[in-house]
């Protein structure tokens, strides 16, 4: 930190600067002696409250809508220039961002994003809104500045962020990085996110990004940062103690002692899955089973063109949300999907919109109202209303993958020429590692009003 910033006509400003690890201290008598007599050792409350909620990771996940078999990759951007989300003339997140959720299969990566408060506050909610809609029809999930991207940085499986905090903490927590951005010659060398910047894999912007993504997530240690994150802090989990007794002491009164020093637990965010309403491209393909077994169909997703997944493609089809940007999509789709409640009086129950939907396209072969996270309401071509639900989850929880997608396997098994009355034992979909049990009946058909 240069010396202008923390003296006045050649004493500290401050009466106490607070660090968190001798490191920062040793850097600050280099930089400013006349400064280093202030400085005084208390911990990293952040990183204390990260560290405190790792054992919420999985309820932070699910209010993600991050389901069995998915991976959480978060972006992150600090405040600069030459961050991620700069204006350097490199334009990298503005480029990244339909990319990566137009190249990652939607139901088995989840993308969100975190953005320093400083951008949302420099160019206003409207214009990021405006730069990250196209992303966020496309899956994207903007965290919260304040209040949110701490559990989604607890939640994530991989960050990619440039020489912010919350790409250091993400490396101090054993967390995949992967930096998109940073600008070395802009950093103290001997700093520890420096440091970082040297260690941390680089993306390569104009290379795949899924295979990047798998590499650094399969390739990763957490432990393979540890010396250089090691001096987040010469206190983890003691910050609360330290503050607090530094403050009443600055204060001049006594301290609480019979009442603990705590923080601020991270609180359970709100369920937010991802609100895809960009068409997608739908793959699929039926795998078959076992004596006793119901059929297999495999089901990849995207929100752009299909990339070659390996496999024998036995159905393409186009899944397209009745709240897409342009309504135009919803007459090449095989699969029209709505999301609401049954007891919403506009669009519910599910039996009414599909039928209003299905006079409306009827070029679609299916059309599907959502009305939970694990259940939705079908019509077929031919009339038949059929209810699709998802199994539980192992932990007795509702198996989080969108119910649009077994909406999907559903069309691919008829689409092959296979009877709805095989389906009694269910179906079984595939999607990435996952697999989902879905169970299949009959709904039975509203009654015509009287004449």
């Amino acid at each position: 930190m240069a010396p202008e910033w923390l003296l006045h006509r050649g004493r500290p400003i401050a009466h106490t600067i607070v660090l968190s690890h001798p490191e920062q201290r040793e850097r600050l008598r280099a930089a400013c002696p006349e400064a280093a007599p202030t400085a005084v050792l208390a911990g990293d409350p952040c990183y204390d409250r990260l560290l405190a909620a790792r054992a919420d990771r999985a309820r932070f996940r699910r209010a993600l809508g991050v389901g069995e078999g998915q991976r959480l990759v978060l972006l992150n951007s600090t405040w600069n220039p030459d961050s991620l989300f700069g204006d350097s003339g490199d334009d990298i997140l503005p480029a990244l961002l339909p990319r990566l959720v137009a190249e990652l299969p939607a139901d088995e990566y989840r993308v969100a994003a975190v953005l320093h408060p400083n951008i949302w506050y420099a160019h206003g909610p409207g214009q990021i809104r405006a730069w990250c809609r196209a992303a966020e029809a496309a899956g994207l999930t903007l965290a919260d500045p304040l209040d949110g991207w701490q559990q989604a940085l607890v939640a994530a499986d991989c960050v990619l962020g440039d020489f912010g905090s919350v790409t250091f903490y993400a490396a101090a927590l054993g967390t995949p990085v992967l930096l998109g951005a940073f600008p070395a010659d802009r950093l103290d060398p001997a700093s520890p996110v420096a440091r970082l910047g040297r260690a941390a894999p680089a993306l390569r912007p104009a290379a795949a990004l899924l295979p990047q993504l798998t590499e650094a997530i399969e390739g990763h240690d957490p432990g393979r940062y540890a010396a250089i994150t090691g001096q987040l802090t010469s206190a983890p989990g003691e910050s609360a103690t330290l503050l607090r007794e530094l403050s009443y002491r600055l204060i001049g009164l006594p301290e609480p002692r019979e009442r603990p020093a705590l923080l601020d637990p991270l609180p359970l965010p709100a369920f937010q899955p991802p609100t895809r309403t960009a068409p997608l491209t739908v793959l699929t393909r039926l795998l078959g089973a076992g004596p006793g077994e119901p059929p297999e169909i495999e089901v990849a997703r995207f929100a752009g063109p299909a990339p070659e997944r390996g496999w024998t493609v036995h159905d393409v089809h186009v899944s397209v949300d009745e709240e897409c940007a342009d309504p135009g999509r919803l007459a090449l789709a095989a699969v029209i999907v709505r999301r609401g409640r049954d007891d919403d009086p506009r669009l519910g129950p599910g039996s009414a919109w599909t039928a209003d939907a299905a006079a409306r396209h009827p070029g679609a072969a299916l059309t599907v109202f959502v009305s939970g996270p694990d259940r939705c309401t079908v019509r077929t071509r031919d009339g038949r209303l059929l209810r699709i639900m998802a199994v539980p989850a192992p932990d007795g929880g509702p198996d989080l993958c969108d119910p649009a997608v077994y909406a999907s396997a559903l069309h691919a098994w008829l689409s092959r020429g296979k009877s709805l009355d095989e389906l009694a034992g269910g179906i079984t979909v595939r999607t990435g590692v996952a697999r989902h049990r879905v169970a299949v009946t009959d709904l039975p058909l509203p009654r015509a009003p009287l004449p």
